[in-house]
């Protein structure tokens, strides 16, 4: 197929997209990253869609700009983003990819303190599926959060690792006790014995009665 055959907005965004690959992270204003936030903002969804599903292969310099566009007044252009960076963890997290994964990561950890929650929701289970040790501590943190403790938790249950179980058994001393049954779910998913706190699943919801038939 020749290159002319290819639709502009498609050539657009896979050219911008091989260019912020190669960027160093700390180049997110770069032309490349910049063209493709302009994509997602365009009103034609011909042009925006094909940004978002593209977006792959932009790698880390786009995270912290798609993070800003996650929260446009303009629910498409919102969801475009939010898509453009679910593509970017999914492709960084591919096989033989670690330093793009770890590059990813850490764009997205840097962004947790600071995030609004609807973001940081999401850069949690992000984390959930390309973060490592040096996750743990920032997601750890946010257990203590009302807001986002039950989306850092899952987190912590899906990082791999001792390091993510380890911080869920100190999170079991000082949480609230409605949480405790929480946490002591993930750390049975994860292996461990945990002593009290049975699963919520197995507790009736309604109380059972048995009443006596006549004649029996």
């Amino acid at each position: 197929m020749k290159t002319t055959d290819v639709p502009l907005a498609t050539r657009t965004v896979v050219a911008a997209a091989t260019a912020a690959l190669a960027a160093p992270a700390s180049s997110a204003a770069s032309p490349a990253v910049a063209e493709l936030i302009a994509n997602l903002k365009s009103p034609d969804d011909k042009v925006r869609g094909p940004a978002w599903q593209h977006a792959g292969p932009s790698g880390a310099p786009a995270v912290k700009p798609l993070s800003e566009v996650m929260t446009d007044p303009d629910f498409e252009i919102a969801r475009a983003a939010r898509r453009a960076l679910w593509k970017i963890v999914r492709h960084a997290g591919r096989p033989n990819a670690a330093a793009e994964a770890q590059a990813v990561a850490t764009q997205l950890i840097a962004l947790l303190p600071t995030a609004p929650t609807a973001v940081r929701r999401e850069l949690l289970w992000m984390l959930s599926e390309i973060g490592g040790d040096d996750a743990v501590p920032p997601v750890a943190t946010l257990l203590a959060n009302a807001d986002v403790r039950e989306d850092a938790r899952c987190a912590l249950e899906r990082i791999p690792g001792a390091k993510a179980v380890a911080a869920l058994k100190q999170a079991m001393a000082t949480a609230p006790e409605e949480f405790k049954y929480a946490l002591a779910h993930s750390l049975r998913v994860r292996g461990e014995t945990v002593a009290g706190y049975p699963s919520q699943k197995l507790v009736p919801t309604k109380p059972t009665r048995v009443t006596a038939v006549p004649g029996s």
